[in-house]
């Protein structure tokens, strides 16, 4: 169930499908997930089979238990797995949720699949599951991110410093953005205006959460 108790949805445009993710995912994600360049400011290294296996078992308890919603990425034009985001850190009572857990293969970055898919994303939070808050977080360091986290008409909030430990021992610092719900009608308009993706770079998708 989802975060208002209704069933998980599925997402969709003419550019990409968002649905939960199944057990059945796991090669097809797997299949583009192993480069390290896709995890460089997350907190999970990828670089084996078993490593990305753990990662993918880790979202599916998740989504079971409730703590999450999976969404895995088909890019349309090509009817390939993309990636994956998150809806996690879910807050009913406060009418909050985060938009994380974002990465995407290297075939589909710079494309415009992670400015429709979070495009989707907010919108089915604001309109249909009645959020007042939507929250981003990425590594301090990831510069790609916050300009793209920006380009959305998300709000940069904050440092919180040394947030948790990275591969390699770094301890992160982690940088908050947010959309509020009184915000969403403009950023809806800045991103359904766009017939092409070039303000939000996918190149630095992966590593916000």
């Amino acid at each position: 169930m989802g975060f208002s108790g209704e069933p998980l949805a599925v997402l969709e445009d003419e550019h990409v499908l968002l649905r939960p993710i199944t057990p059945d995912d796991r090669a097809a994600q797997r299949a583009i997930a192993l480069d390290e360049s896709i995890w460089r400011y997350f907190v999970t290294l990828i670089q084996t089979d078993a490593d990305f296996d753990a990662f993918f078992d880790t979202a599916l308890a998740d989504q079971e238990a409730g703590r999450r919603v999976v969404f895995h990425i088909v890019d349309k034009q090509t009817g390939q797995a993309a990636g994956s985001m998150s809806y996690g850190n879910l807050s009913p009572h406060d009418l909050r949720l985060e938009i994380g857990w974002s990465w995407l293969g290297v075939a589909f970055q710079g494309k415009g699949v992670n400015r429709w898919a979070k495009f989707l994303m907010m919108r089915h939070a604001f309109e249909n599951l009645g959020v007042e808050r939507i929250e981003f977080k990425t590594d301090v360091l990831n510069l790609q991110a916050r300009h793209a986290l920006r380009n959305i008409g998300a709000t940069e909030e904050g440092v919180l410093r040394s947030y948790n430990p990275m591969p390699g021992g770094r301890r992160r610092d982690a940088i908050y953005y947010s959309v509020l719900r009184d915000e969403w009608p403009a950023v809806r308009e800045q991103l359904a205006g766009r017939a092409v993706a070039t303000a939000m770079s996918d190149r630095a998708v992966s590593g916000q959460s």
